[in-house]
């Protein structure tokens, strides 16, 4: 337990860090509430329309295509760190055909969400 005691105090610092930021900036802070302020932001220009319009469900798959994607992208990161420990482990062409067959699957999902037309966005 004692090797978790610094993670502890600096979880415990951190925290105190937030809340006292937050309760300080609430104090001191000044509050002007103006009729800029109070409009919706939308990327710097001004709200036109009703703020709970519909979104094409191309827009949640694109969404979550991406975060599939990054995560997939995320796991080439540790193989390409734990590479040379691999290959003094196991067969060099072993590793890189592994790689190979899981950017393969990829380059599959790729190739069906294109064929699909998901990336067409002008229909």
């Amino acid at each position: 337990m004692k090797e978790y005691l610094p993670i502890l105090i600096v979880f415990i610092f951190v925290t105190g860090f937030a809340v006292t930021n937050i309760i300080a900036s609430h104090l001191i802070g000044r509050r002007k509430n103006t009729r800029a302020k109070l409009m919706p932001y939308e990327c710097g220009m001004d709200p036109v329309g009703s703020a709970h319009q519909r979104f094409s469900v191309k827009f949640y798959l694109v969404a979550m295509l991406f975060i599939l994607f990054d995560i997939e992208a995320i796991f080439l990161v540790p193989w390409a760190v734990v590479f040379r420990e691999l290959i003094q482990r196991l067969s060099r062409p072993f590793v890189f055909i592994e790689m190979m067959l899981f950017i393969g699957v990829l380059l599959v999902g790729y190739v069906y969400v294109w064929k699909k037309g998901l990336f067409e966005w002008n229909s």
